[in-house]
């Protein structure tokens, strides 16, 4: 999905995506997965690494026994996941620190990691849902770098993204998903990942995906991740509104979601 030629004109800056990445990257897209490489790669960032294996060893994954390489951390969690942590730390560092970013970051965190694993139940390319689910949001880290003095308001006075968008829309002429979805279009992204970060508010908020939405897996996925994470008790209603729209079967779709569910419980409960 091509992204809006105007964006190219506009005075906001899309980081470039680090090297690292592009490596890994590259690796992930080789017929043969090179485990020891793909770690190997990850270890000569020692930052990366270490915040790699910070978030492998979090209650979000409730790995039994503590992990102390990247290399066992492949092991344990599999190429998809440790690849996935890897472009979350890699996306956060890509940002200053701000505390008004924690709670997308964290949502990043828990959404990819959903997305990721409802997409491998249901057949969608679970790497573009992981990616899709992590980057959903980055739009708003663009405009927080752009404009720190002034957004963190329009973050706490909207009451929704599709609020948020209006004010964004206003104060800048364009918005984060549109931002969010040029940044990961410049980094390679799946096509199908990229248009669920374009159409996510406009998706989310209406449950209506637009006729130009080719591969709709990703959104159906997406819309159900956001609705378990804000308002677990409309998922039903959500999943009978989106799932037909991506062609998935309405029932696994919940399925899908209520196994994550219990999953991401379990894996708390173990951490506790």
């Amino acid at each position: 999905m091509p992204v809006d030629p105007d964006l190219r004109t506009l005075d906001i800056e899309i980081p470039t995506q680090p090297e690292v990445l592009v490596k890994l990257s590259l690796l992930m897209a080789a017929e043969d997965i090179d485990l020891p490489a793909m770690s190997a790669l990850i270890e000569t960032d020692m930052a990366l690494a270490a915040a790699v294996l910070k978030a492998v060893n979090s209650s979000l994954y409730g790995l039994r026994g503590r992990v102390q390489t990247v290399h066992q951390a492949l092991t344990y969690l599999g190429m998809r996941e440790v690849s996935a942590i890897t472009f979350e730390m890699g996306l956060r560092a890509a940002f200053p620190p701000a505390a008004e970013l924690e709670p997308v970051w964290k949502r990043a965190s828990e959404r990819g990691v959903m997305m990721g694993r409802i997409g491998q139940m249901l057949g969608v390319d679970p790497w573009a849902a992981h990616s899709a689910g992590l980057f959903e949001e980055c739009g708003k880290a663009v405009l927080y770098r752009h404009a720190s003095a002034h957004y963190p308001a329009m973050l706490r006075a909207a009451g929704s993204d599709a609020e948020l968008v209006q004010l964004e829309h206003t104060a800048f002429g364009v918005s984060h998903d549109a931002l969010g979805a040029a940044l990961c279009e410049s980094w390679g992204l799946a096509p199908a990942a990229v248009a669920s970060v374009r159409h996510h508010v406009e998706v989310q908020s209406t449950l209506k995906m637009p006729e130009a939405l080719q591969r709709r897996g990703v959104s159906a996925i997406s819309t159900v991740a956001s609705v378990l994470l804000s308002e677990p008790e409309r998922l039903e209603e959500v999943a009978h509104e989106i799932a037909p729209q991506a062609s998935l079967d309405e029932a696994l779709v919940l399925r899908a979601a209520r196994r994550v569910v219990e999953q991401l419980q379990q894996a708390s409960e173990h951490e506790r």
